[in-house]
């Protein structure tokens, strides 16, 4: 049979096995930080076990290292950095109002 014949066949796609995220030696601890950092997002937020690709008792010691680190101020619960940007005004507004009086 022709491939043109079989027009709703898909055709079979290689897998690349992707590597764990933690290998067998890290220790998952909250003063690990370099692998702690790994699995939070830029706005702070703790990623799912999806995005992380970890197993259920992974997921579970990384979130408690993550609350922990955070409770003894090694990492930020909220990461604001456009909270503390200057943005540019319009022209010919300061943001302040002059008083009349």
């Amino acid at each position: 049979m022709d491939k043109s014949k079989r027009p709703f066949l898909k055709s079979k796609r290689t897998f690349r096995k992707r590597l764990p995220p933690i290998e067998s030696g890290d220790r998952i601890d909250y003063r690990n930080m370099s692998l702690i950092s790994r699995f939070i997002s830029e706005q702070g937020k703790i990623l799912s076990r999806r995005v992380n690709r970890l197993t259920l008792k992974q997921q579970r010691l990384i979130t408690t290292a993550i609350k922990q680190a955070r409770i003894l101020s090694l990492l930020p619960f909220l990461n604001n950095e456009k909270q503390f940007e200057r943005t540019e005004s319009a022209p010919g507004t300061t943001g302040l109002r002059a008083s009349n009086n």
